[in-house]
């Protein structure tokens, strides 16, 4: 076996996991639209080297721009939601609602992608879901805007993944990558004047690092995907409670109650056991979670599906 894909899945994932820690260090002073804002801004020079390499003859104006536009909002609320989440909540709490996204793109797939899920992924979803209610604690723990921010970013990070999916065949990379990038910028700075906090030297220098980090993660993602089974790679992603947890403790003095980690085991395992459904089913399925390959929840970087799709078609794989 490669082992190449699994490691570089790994550091992307530290790499991720880091990047949110800046964010929630940041989040202590500033609005989430100033940090999207600022991190976006350093984001559309790296990503747009990117794009120069695609010699494909076209324009912006997108094939599906209802869709597009769709894709859009929902990535814009992500982000931002995720970006709010970071700042006010336990950096592995927060992780645990975003990993109800894999459950929540096996739901959208069968209305949007035409998908049949079978009862066993179904039943997955909803041990997935409870598993979300279990972290939650309803009744007995306050539910804040935190935690509705959470669950906001994967519902919204998973609507945005399936409908990838379902139009990454007709759109050009661009309109894919930079519609995003272009609304979270235009949005946050239409709300900056009202939330705007003047930041010193350093705290700029780290919104470029969040910049960074987004970008250095994106790229070692594809390479990961470029060299191992999407079923090796995708599990990786649950590597990022590890980092958060560390994370937590060592720079926030967060530690990790024992409802947390049962309800994180519930959703974990059905998410691997969606993945490992996929992966048995292989031609029989969509595999919508297998194939909704980038790492949602921030706008600071690129999404990596329409790149590997890109490089597949170039390679002519389909």
């Amino acid at each position: 076996m490669n082992l190449y894909g699994p490691l570089y899945a790994i550091i992307a994932f530290a790499l991720f996991a880091t990047h949110d820690v800046v964010i929630k260090f940041l989040g202590g002073s500033y609005a989430p639209f100033q940090i999207i804002f600022f991190a976006t801004m350093f984001s559309f020079p790296l990503v747009t080297l990117m794009l120069m390499s695609d010699a494909t003859e076209g324009h912006l104006r997108p094939v599906h721009p209802w869709w597009t536009m769709a894709r859009t909002a929902a990535a814009v609320i992500s982000a931002f939601s995720a970006f709010y989440a970071f700042s006010v909540l336990p950096l592995a709490q927060t992780y645990v609602m975003l990993f109800a996204s894999p459950l929540l793109i096996t739901l959208l797939s069968i209305p949007i992608l035409g998908e049949r899920v079978g009862v066993h992924r179904l039943a997955a979803v909803v041990v997935g879901l409870i598993g979300v209610i279990v972290v939650l604690r309803p009744g007995s723990t306050e539910f804040s805007l935190g935690h509705l921010a959470g669950i906001a970013a994967a519902v919204f990070g998973a609507l945005a993944s399936v409908i990838m999916r379902k139009i990454s065949s007709e759109e050009r990379t661009a309109v894919l990558m930079l519609y995003p990038l272009i609304a979270n910028f235009v949005v946050m700075g239409a709300m900056l004047p009202f939330f705007y906090h003047p930041m010193p030297i350093q705290h700029i220098g780290l919104l470029g690092l969040v910049s960074a980090l987004g970008f250095a993660g994106g790229l070692l993602l594809i390479a990961a995907y470029r060299n191992a089974d999407a079923a090796i790679v995708a599990p990786m992603q649950y590597s990022q409670i590890l980092w958060a947890t560390g994370y937590g403790l060592v720079l926030f003095d967060e530690r990790v109650d024992r409802t947390t980690v049962i309800g994180a085991g519930i959703i974990i395992a059905s998410g691997l056991y969606i993945v490992l459904r996929e992966t048995r089913l292989g031609a029989k399925t969509l595999s919508p979670v297998l194939r909704t390959r980038s790492r949602g929840a921030t706008a600071a970087s690129f999404r990596i599906s329409p790149l590997l799709h890109r490089m597949r078609m170039r390679d002519g794989k389909g």
